[in-house]
């Protein structure tokens, strides 16, 4: 018998999961989004939209418009997303290639990168005094191939990153959507 997908909804601008054991699902196994209460305290779960795009390519979910009941297919959702988020291709690409080797890829914003990475088979969400938690491996911030950097920006990301304890990886995504990941760090002399 075939996998049943899981069914999410797109709003304003968000992908969410409202099904308590689709949320266990992709949440406490998988490490697939965020858990959020609304205000009846009812938990769902807000997927990134490059989660989202993710899982529909992989067709774990479906995604419906909840304003219009529409499917969304993966062409028009990645539209859509593209749309909202010009770096979307490169972030796609570089998120497709972490997930896909194993790692747990999780969102870097407040950290000033695109992706905070764990190493495979750990748990993001263990709970403990922080010296024994999981750590972020690395902070990957996705490029295309053309992007030129300055100093300055370099050597942000290096101390951002180095100030949580993780290393600071720079994705290259080429013309062939191929990933070259090139670790960037400090040297005291």
């Amino acid at each position: 018998m075939k996998n049943k997908k899981i069914l999410a909804y797109y709003l304003n601008k968000e992908v969410i999961i409202w099904d308590k054991k689709d949320i266990d699902k992709l949440h406490k196994d998988k490490y697939f989004g965020k858990i959020f209460e609304d205000n009846e305290k009812k938990p769902y779960l807000k997927l990134l939209m490059v989660e989202a795009a993710y899982l529909l390519d992989k067709g774990i979910i479906e995604i419906v418009d909840f304003k219009t009941k529409e499917n969304l297919s993966f062409d028009s959702f990645y539209s859509l997303c593209c749309n909202l988020d010009k770096e979307f291709p490169q972030k796609f690409i570089v998120f497709k290639d972490l997930r896909d080797r194993g790692y747990i890829v999780k969102s870097g914003f407040k950290f000033g990168t695109h992706f905070r990475v764990y190493d495979k088979g750990v748990n993001p969400y263990k709970i403990g005094e922080k010296a024994k938690r999981e750590h972020t491996k690395f902070n990957v911030h996705a490029y295309p191939e053309n992007k030129i950097f300055t100093f300055q920006e370099l050597s942000r990301y290096v101390r951002l990153s180095q100030n949580i304890r993780a290393q600071a990886l720079i994705a290259v995504v080429d013309e062939e959507n191929e990933v070259t990941y090139y670790l960037i760090s400090r040297i005291k002399p």
